[in-house]
């Protein structure tokens, strides 16, 4: 009998994934913005074999939270599609590029039990993970499609988060960052 894996934490450990959309296609639409740019045809697939080999290794996902735009949108959309994600997948204005750092930290509180990904843009996820970290910054490269995973850790000062792996599009999973 298949059971659902279950994507509360329930007083376990807290994951969040932090993951860049994948490549955008350089031209604006005529009459659009740069919101409106999708994703190529080769980075749909690329990201799709990425995320695919990350699955496991992420376990499951209660909630995906995504940039409104359109690359970020479609980038949410195949993660969700090849993790056989069933629960909710949200755009939230918190990831739009221009954003703070700080302004997911409400949500991050709200959804304190359930391991998240947040799709969003750059640098605004290498800073995120340099924010939740405690690090100056971030000290990879944060490409097209790359996944940074992080794990909360609770403290007698204030939740934080410890670094768990960095997956870019075409390289080993990193466990360990310098």
């Amino acid at each position: 009998m298949y059971e659902p894996r279950s994507c509360r934490t329930g007083g376990g450990t807290l994951r969040i994934f932090l993951v860049r959309h994948g490549d955008a296609d350089a031209e604006i639409p005529e009459g659009l913005g740069d919101e409106a740019r999708a994703l190529t045809a080769k980075a749909r697939a690329n990201t799709a074999a990425h995320f695919a080999s990350l699955s496991e290794r992420m376990g499951p996902i209660g909630l995906i939270l995504t940039s409104p735009l359109v690359r970020t949108v479609q980038t949410s959309q195949i993660l969700s599609f090849v993790t056989k994600h069933e629960g909710l997948l949200r755009a939230h204005r918190c990831l739009l590029p221009d954003m703070p750092v700080g302004a997911v930290e409400p949500v991050l509180a709200e959804h304190a039990d359930e391991n998240l990904v947040l799709v969003g843009h750059q640098p605004s996820m290498g800073a995120l993970a340099a924010h939740l970290t405690g690090m100056q910054s971030f000290p990879k490269s944060v490409h097209p499609g790359t996944v940074i995973a992080l794990e909360r850790v609770e403290s007698e000062t204030s939740p934080h988060f410890k670094f768990l792996f960095y997956a870019a599009p075409g390289q080993q999973v990193l466990d360990v960052i310098q």
